[in-house]
This record gives C-alpha cells, sequence and structure tokens, in this order.
C-alpha cells in the first residue's frame, strides 16, 4: 500500500476504536425523552390462537453484558479485564483506563414501562432485568409469546476494533473467549432457548480459525462480524485471509451474520444541526437501506460460487427495501457484468434467494404483500428486544396484524422454519 493508503487504514482503525466509547451517544442519557405507560398485564397473553403450534423465533435481541461476566480472570489478567464503573451517573465499561463506552441498549424500565427518545436508562438496575438475567428474560419471553431468541452482544466492549486498539492480543482474545464461554453457559442455563451468536478475534487468523471451531463443538449457532473488515485493516472477505473460515461455515452450516453493520456508514448523511431524536430517526433508517451494499458486495464477489452453501443473516435490517435492491442489482448485472473478470453463476434473485435472510419488526406493508415476491424462505421475525424502537409491547397484536391474513403455514416457516433452518436450532 501507499504511504497515504496505510494513513487511511490507520485512520480507519482509529476511528472504529473510539466507536466503542460513543457506541451510545452520551445525549441519549440525558434528562428528557417519553415514558410510554404499557398495560403489561393486558399485553403479556403468550401465543393467540392464531398462532398456536408455532415456536417463535426472535431473530433479533440483545443480552447486556453482565458486569460479572468476567469475574473468573485467568491468572494475570484479572486486572487487565473489563469491569463496569460508575461515571457521571452511567454505567461504563473501563478497560485499564480506556473508555470502552455504555452497557448498551435497554428502554424497557424495571416495572415493564418503556422510555422512548433516549437510548437507554443509564444505570443497569433502571432496566428491565431480562436484558441481562436468564429467569426474568424467560419470563419476558413467555409473556411475550416467544420461544426463542437469537441474541447479539450489547455494549461495545467486545468489538474487534476497540479490542485490536488494545495493543494487547492475548487480553483481546481473552475478553472474546470468556464472552463466548458466557454465551455457552447462557444457552445451557436457558433450555436452549437462547442462542448467543459468537464473537471471533478477526485481527489474529489462527486465533480466529481455532476460536470458530471451538465455539460450534460447544453448540453456539453462529458468528457476528463486521461486513468490511478492511476498515480495521483486516483482509476483505474476498481475499485468501478467510478461506478457511468460510470454509468451515460451509461445511458446518454456521451462518454469518451482519447486524446493521452496513458498509455505507449513514451518520455522515444526516444534516448538520440536528438534535439526538432527529439524528437517530434518520440513522437508524438509513441504516437498513444501505444493507443493500453487503448483499451487493457478497453477490459480486464470486465468493457464493466458491461457497456455495454458505449462509447469510441480515439482522435488524427490514424486509420492504429487498426487492428494490435485488431489482437493481439484475440491471446492473447486465449493464455492468460481462466484462468483468469474475462472472457469477447466478443471478442476484437466486444468490438472494439460496443464501440469505432478512428480519422485519415494525413493517406492516412488507410482511402483508411481499413475502411471495421476497420470498416466504427467506424472512425472518425480529423484536430487537430491549433496544431503543423494539416491538413492545404489543408483539402478538402486531404479528397477527400482518401475518394474520397469510395461510398458517407461511405464518410457520416466517415466524420459526426460516430461523431453525438458518441457526440449525434444536427444535
Amino acid at each position: 500500500m501507499s504511504d497515504s493508503q496505510v494513513e487511511t487504514v490507520e485512520k480507519e482503525k482509529n476511528d472504529i476504536a473510539d466507536d466503542a466509547a460513543s457506541y451510545w451517544m452520551e445525549a441519549g442519557y440525558s434528562e428528557g425523552g417519553v415514558l410510554r405507560k404499557v398495560d403489561y398485564a393486558g399485553l403479556a397473553k403468550g401465543l393467540p390462537k392464531e398462532l398456536e403450534g408455532i415456536k417463535i423465533v426472535d431473530t433479533d435481541t440483545h443480552i447486556v453484558e453482565s458486569p460479572d461476566i468476567f469475574a473468573n480472570a485467568p491468572v494475570g489478567l484479572k486486572d487487565k479485564l473489563p469491569r463496569v464503573v460508575r461515571v457521571n451517573g452511567v454505567d461504563r465499561w473501563k478497560v485499564g483506563d480506556r473508555d470502552f463506552g455504555s452497557l448498551g441498549g435497554n428502554v424497557i424500565r424495571a416495572d415493564h414501562q418503556k422510555l422512548l427518545g433516549r437510548l437507554s436508562f443509564p444505570k443497569l438496575e433502571q432496566g428491565h432485568p431480562g436484558a441481562w438475567q436468564i429467569k426474568d428474560r424467560l419470563q419476558a419471553m413467555d409473556d411475550m409469546g416467544v420461544y426463542a431468541q437469537i441474541c447479539f452482544q450489547n455494549s461495545g466492549v467486545t468489538q474487534a476494533g476497540s479490542l485490536m486498539s488494545l495493543g494487547d492480543n492475548e487480553l483481546a482474545k481473552t475478553v472474546l473467549r470468556m464472552y463466548n464461554d458466557a454465551s455457552i453457559q447462557r444457552q445451557e442455563e436457558s433450555g436452549q432457548r437462547l442462542f448467543t451468536m459468537a464473537h471471533l478475534p478477526i485481527w489474529d487468523k489462527a486465533a480466529m480459525e481455532a476460536e470458530a471451531e471451538r465455539v460450534l463443538d460447544a453448540g453456539l449457532k453462529g458468528f457476528v462480524l463486521p461486513d468490511t473488515p478492511e476498515r480495521l485493516g483486516i483482509p476483505s472477505f474476498n481475499e485468501s485471509y478467510w478461506d478457511n473460515f468460510l470454509a468451515l461455515c460451509n461445511d458446518r452450516g454456521a451462518p454469518l451474520n451482519f447486524h446493521l453493520n452496513a458498509a455505507v456508514n449513514p451518520d455522515g448523511m444526516v444534516w448538520k444541526g440536528f438534535e439526538f431524536e432527529q439524528v437517530l430517526s434518520v440513522v437508524a433508517t438509513m441504516y437498513s437501506i444501505c444493507n443493500s451494499a453487503t448483499i451487493g458486495n457478497w453477490i459480486v464477489s464470486g465468493r457464493l460460487d466458491q461457497f456455495d452453501k454458505l449462509k447469510i443473516g441480515l439482522i435488524e435490517t427490514g424486509i420492504g427495501w429487498v426487492p428494490f435492491a435485488i431489482e437493481a442489482l439484475e440491471h446492473q448485472f447486465r449493464e455492468m457484468m460481462g466484462a468483468c473478470k469474475v462472472q457469477p453463476k447466478r443471478r442476484p434473485w437466486e444468490y438472494f434467494h439460496d443464501h440469505f435472510k432478512v428480519t422485519f419488526w415494525f413493517e406492516e406493508y412488507a410482511p402483508k404483500h411481499m413475502l411471495d415476491k421476497i420470498g416466504i424462505n427467506n424472512v425472518m421475525f425480529e423484536t430487537d428486544f430491549p433496544h431503543p424502537t423494539c416491538l413492545y409491547p404489543g408483539v402478538q397484536d402486531h404479528i397477527v396484524k400482518v401475518l394474520g391474513d397469510h395461510p398458517y403455514e407461511v405464518r410457520k416457516q416466517v415466524l420459526e422454519r426460516n430461523a431453525v433452518e438458518l441457526y440449525n436450532l434444536p427444535f
């Protein structure tokens, strides 16, 4: 690389290393917001008759990393591992003197009310205990009529960019290993109802491959990755660096998950001078739509011909944008790909239907009217519990509203079987 390219990569790495400190914007904890009164007893009715016999899988939820997750530290690392410190009334992760950001989003109050217009309650104990405690989480799931949940991290303390910036490879790998161990234990203690996606030390090829095999052998169901690792100075997915890992996922049916990590950063699309609520409204919307870049990158790469059983979940994406995105790729294939050295063997719609699954929560039009076009086998359901804009309360009312006119077999496919297939769930 040229000096300017090296400088650009280093800047990107430094920017991403700082992401954890601002993982949830400070304004998200400021005074304000609106508390939505929730008739929890009236809404916590479990499954309605229209959905009886369906084990609903909520494919996007978040587990707040418990403050004691790193308590059983290996010898010599106890004082180095992340710890929770209350700073100006906000619970935050610290590693040494480094601020790794807040504990993440939880807008469901301990008494079931919902905070609107903010990212979280500042203190762990103010939020719903189901955000981090298994027994309370399972009760909340039962009340919502949800059988199983796919879980993702809630803070920035396990993100690759932040860990790489520590300059301590053993410490960084230990953080991820302990996170994955906690995920394995949670899955077992939940009775195989809470399935947390594994994190990997993607900056260390040998360690990444070893940890990937270890956690699959231990029963974890997939991985969450950044969709543009080159921003971290790590080779792109179209380079040989990833071959062994992708072959492992391809052969064992372990899905890659890209959780709102669109290849386009929407922060730069927001007008200057906006208030916090305005910024988040635009950014959250654009994150979903920009997943078309993620699909496009994989489809044109040739990787899906090389690894023809690879499964990819685009999580917290929404689904209504998919037909336009794939039609646009179909057009570009006709217009642009003829002269390309990489000649895909299939068309964009075929790649999408063969490899991808997307998720909906708040949408009404797309799940009512677009399932046939998007693909009944390609759509999953989520709530994003307990994050801002999560589908709470009234989960079952919304499901019946948007899927109630579809045949029972379609409801079961979207709400249960697609997730079971993607994540190899044991039911």
